[in-house]
């Protein structure tokens, strides 16, 4: 049986409304996204993550749903969906969009029934309470909401909102809910999406659990069976941010997700940049659990929230704080970043290079956000986490090239200031120049395609003898590949006493010109990688 195809693929996420504006109104839309489809196929992109581009009063990056089967109107129709899948299809770049289930917004029409009639059909689609003090649930956002239950007047009864207060729980224990889930999911499948990102996973199943369910991962199930109904490679890619123990549960046997976002690697990561050492990310990938034949774990350096350092002791929170958002408004929620990685890097190429380099040879699925080819910053002065989700800078035109708009303000302002400003750093730019980090992504991700050892291979780490070293090697077919890192601010030579490549190893991808590969001694300069692979 061949292996799943999105084991070597590259996902690339795409906040619609922030990419590309085609009608210059301002706002991203599907038709701008359709024209840079030439430009993410040869970037190197297998898929794209949508983030939710439905009706939406825009209160959360529009994870705030009032329609979960239609288009906003600023982002365009169904009609231009299906065109931007024909074309996505045509080009051999799979897509999946955000399944958004654990709520609704206070705008979507079953809400606005369920608080002004107590017989309405739609009432028991929420979770409400006359005693929210009996029935405290935790809340996604500690900073921001004093609890997760919100007194509705028109309801007379308070509800449950696991996120913002304008985005209600919907109560998937309710076999209509899950109906209208099944509903919805059908509905994308059969205008050709390959799959879903499921949005607040761990929450349906924790919903679940406090019925009394005796299996409360039956829902994460039912989805697995409508996506491999409608599709044989279909996709689910879920955010389960969960205690690493209960991470397995999310697999199932092989029967509910594909892809989990693998948040421990993510956090540990960073971890390891603030120390120069490589146990922190060494010891995480030892202690995750083995993943199904039909799954993978999803890595990333950052995405279009927080950088969440929640599974990090406080300690060691405190020292990526210090490291990287050394400032209050530079964090979030009492447990994140919300910045983007090249300024956390002080925009230093070498590691940012570094960083991405070690993404894209983990054993996973890389997870890469628009801009991060570019090395896009992040705006402060923003509200929350809107900081790192400024307009795709496009070029030195006006707007950064993402809307012609003349009459209207952008949705947000483009990154006009500093050493990130659109005029300097920008997609037109670095097309032009071949040692552009842009340059570079295509150059990586295009290797990572082809060395399908990455993603389909076994691999394992090998001791170097230095604590600031990662070295990896993933085997496949009688084909091999080692790639090794530095994270620190000096140069070092290992050398890997079990290094036996089975072929002349060839240098593939480096921060430098190094000397040939001699045995197994290796040389790195400050901050270097190598990619040497044989056969």
């Amino acid at each position: 049986m061949e292996p799943p195809w999105f084991k070597n693929a590259a996902i690339y996420c795409i906040a619609v409304e922030t990419f590309r504006d085609a009608n210059a109104d301002g706002w991203g839309d599907l038709a701008g996204l359709t024209e840079a489809l030439g430009y993410l196929e040869e970037l190197g992109v297998d898929c794209l993550w949508l983030e939710p581009f439905y009706p939406s009063p825009m209160r959360d990056n529009g994870y705030d749903v009032a329609d979960h089967r239609g288009v906003h109107p600023r982002i365009g129709t169904l009609a231009d969906f299906d065109h931007l899948i024909a074309e996505a299809n045509r080009r051999g770049i799979a897509v999946l969009v955000d399944l958004v289930v654990n709520h609704t917004s206070v705008e979507h029409p079953w809400f606005r029934s369920a608080r002004a009639d107590p017989g309405s059909e739609y009432r028991d689609y929420y979770i409400w309470t006359d005693e929210p003090q009996a029935h405290r649930e935790p809340n996604a956002m500690p900073t921001e909401q004093d609890s997760p239950w919100t007194y509705d007047e028109a309801a007379g009864r308070w509800y449950l909102h696991r996120f913002y207060a304008h985005e209600p729980d919907l109560n998937v224990a309710n076999p209509r809910v899950r109906q209208e889930i099944r509903a919805t999911m059908e509905f994308w499948l059969e205008r050709g999406v390959t799959g879903f990102r499921v949005d607040a996973s761990q929450f349906l199943v924790q919903k679940l659990a406090e019925t009394g369910d005796s299996d409360p991962h039956r829902l994460l199930r039912e989805m697995r069976a409508i996506v491999s109904r409608c599709r044989t490679d279909g996709v689910l890619l879920a955010e389960a941010d969960v205690e690493i123990d209960q991470l397995q549960a999310f697999f199932g046997n092989d029967d509910e997700m594909h892809l989990l976002f693998n948040f421990y690697l993510d956090a540990n990561l960073f971890l390891a940049l603030a120390r120069k050492r490589a146990d922190p990310v060494s010891r995480i990938l030892g202690q995750l659990p083995a993943v199904p034949r039909g799954g993978h774990w999803a890595n990333f350096v950052r995405n279009q929230d927080e950088l969440n350092l929640s599974h990090l002791s406080d300690e060691e929170r405190d020292e990526v704080f210090e490291a990287f958002a050394p400032r209050e408004q530079e964090r979030i929620f009492g447990r994140g970043i919300r910045r983007r990685l090249p300024p956390m890097l002080e925009g230093d190429r070498r590691r940012i290079e570094l960083v991405y380099s070690l993404l894209l040879s983990l054993p996973g699925v890389p997870v890469i956000g628009y801009g991060d080819e570019l090395g896009m910053g992040d705006d402060l002065e923003l509200a929350e986490r809107y900081s790192v989700r400024t307009p795709m800078q496009w070029s030195p035109a006006a707007n950064a090239g993402f809307s012609e708009t003349t009459t209207e303000a952008p949705l947000r302002p483009v990154i006009a200031r500093g050493p990130f400003a659109y005029e300097r750093l920008n997609v037109e730019a670095q097309l032009a120049d071949e040692h552009s980090l842009l340059r570079w992504f295509q150059r990586a991700l295009r290797l990572r395609r082809e060395r399908t050892e990455i993603g389909l291979g076994e691999s394992r780490m090998l001791e170097t003898g230095d604590p600031t070293v990662i070295a990896q090697l993933c085997e496949r077919d009688r084909r091999g590949l080692l790639t090794i890192h530095n994270l620190s601010d000096e140069p070092r030579a290992v050398t890997l006493a079990t290094f036996e490549p089975a072929g002349p190893p060839e240098e593939l991808l480096a921060d430098d010109d190094y000397a040939p590969v001699d045995g197994g001694r290796l040389e790195l300069h400050p901050y270097g990688y190598r990619w040497v692979g044989w056969g």
